[in-house]
């Protein structure tokens, strides 16, 4: 088997490990450096739970692979919190009730962080749109969006 090394920056720590060249950045961060947050559903990108921000940029980790990391700026939800402190974010989920079973909420909370990052006043529409690739079984979306929306007026 093929083994490559990698530099990758998480949640603003430096990991460097050898990794194989088949694993995939899913693995990575949840086998390797303990980042389960980071959940692992299809593994063929359909639902989007595994939800990772690569440059700021969300990307389904179960398509990616590790190597593909190399010198990459990765955030996983744990990487979202400060001193214990919820981001505005965090707290609209939960003040909306949008978190329901948590599975999903992850790769939703990161999607919506890159989302206000580019558009902090984001209309129904533009929240659906970002959203395209995410399932939810538990709340339906609306209470997702609301949280989002809500997440927006609390600049």
């Amino acid at each position: 088997m093929s083994r490559h090394k990698i530099l990758v920056r998480v949640n603003g720590g430096v990991y460097e490990r050898e990794v194989e060249a088949r694993r995939t950045l899913l693995q990575f961060l949840r086998e390797d450096l303990n980042f389960t947050g980071t959940k692992s559903a299809c593994e063929r990108g359909d639902c989007g739970l595994c939800t990772v921000l690569v440059d700021g940029v969300p990307t389904k980790s179960c398509l990616m692979l590790a190597v593909e990391a190399d010198g990459r700026e990765i955030t996983t939800i744990e990487g979202l919190a400060k001193d214990g402190t919820l981001t505005r974010i965090q707290q609209a989920f939960i003040d909306n009730g949008a978190v329901q079973c948590g599975f999903c909420t992850g790769a939703f909370i990161l999607t919506t962080e890159a989302l206000l990052r580019r558009n902090p006043d984001p209309t129904e529409e533009d929240v659906k749109e970002a959203f395209g690739g995410l399932l939810c079984r538990c709340t339906g979306y609306r209470q997702i969006i609301d949280a989002v929306l809500d997440a927006a007026k609390r600049k």
